[in-house]
């Protein structure tokens, strides 16, 4: 395993967590690389029967790393993010443990995820719009979720709390942030202790009732994101992040 996420097995259930506190763990290369890493190895540790992911220090995961994304070109030299159910199949249920801020990309991981548990200070936002990226990786959003609270994230970019993403329908269950990582040991292992082939068959079973309509929904994401994707604006997000300064938005 890389050392921007490690990989630790306690009681039969993995924990994942991505290891890069220094940048509130952002989303680059390197962890993206050991994300992949983690999920392959956790569907094929026969010791392991649930995936716990969580972040080092007080941060989720705060999204893409924009310093390195301005240094990218075109859709090309896009480093590949793994999606559970998209690009990368796991039989087994995995949960997210959502420590602090989960943005962005971040909060894209924990929707990806079977079942989230947060911390009372934990924080979620779509703020994609904030830096003029596209949001294709939150279609998984809009069938759990209401339309209109739905549109509120999207088109605002404000953080909801775990108090109200509990309320949505988002998050399972909320704990205090120093009891966050034993709640969700604990509900790992008690299905860690149920019948293997009734879990995976419960989790394929509400997969196929979300994935299809997320599936359509992700394809219509693609199309009308592609201009955005290929604007001046979604250089300049990233240019504005790493100078420090508010975005100029030419709408081109």
């Amino acid at each position: 395993m890389s050392l921007a996420v490690t990989y630790a097995r306690e009681d039969g259930v993995a924990v994942v967590t991505l290891n890069r506190p220094h940048a509130r763990n952002a989303l680059n290369r390197a962890v993206l690389d050991g994300l992949w890493e983690a999920l392959h190895r956790f569907d094929a540790d026969d010791d392991a029967q649930v995936m716990v992911l969580t972040g080092a220090g007080d941060a989720f995961c705060a999204g893409a790393d924009l310093r390195e994304l301005r240094t990218l070109g075109g859709r090309e030299e896009m480093p590949d993010y793994p999606v559970l159910g998209t690009n990368v199949h796991v039989a087994k249920p995995v949960i997210a443990a959502v420590n602090g801020v989960a943005y962005g990309g971040g909060f894209v991981l924990a929707q990806m995820c079977d079942l989230c548990v947060a911390a009372d200070r934990a924080r979620f936002a779509v703020a994609e719009a904030r830096w003029g990226r596209t949001m294709v990786g939150n279609a998984p959003l809009l069938p759990m979720i209401p339309p209109r609270v739905a549109m509120e994230l999207f088109l605002t970019a404000e953080p909801i709390d775990a108090a109200r993403a509990h309320q949505i329908g988002l998050v399972n269950r909320v704990f205090p942030a120093e009891g966050l990582r034993e709640g969700a040991l604990a509900m790992a292992r008690v299905i860690a202790g149920n019948a293997p082939l009734s879990v995976r068959a419960a989790k394929a079973m509400v997969a196929a009732a979300v994935n299809g309509p997320a599936k359509e929904l992700r394809a219509v994401a693609e199309e009308v994101f592609a201009p955005v994707f290929a604007s001046e604006d979604a250089r300049e997000g990233p240019r504005a992040f790493a100078e420090g300064r508010p975005p100029r938005w030419t709408g081109r």
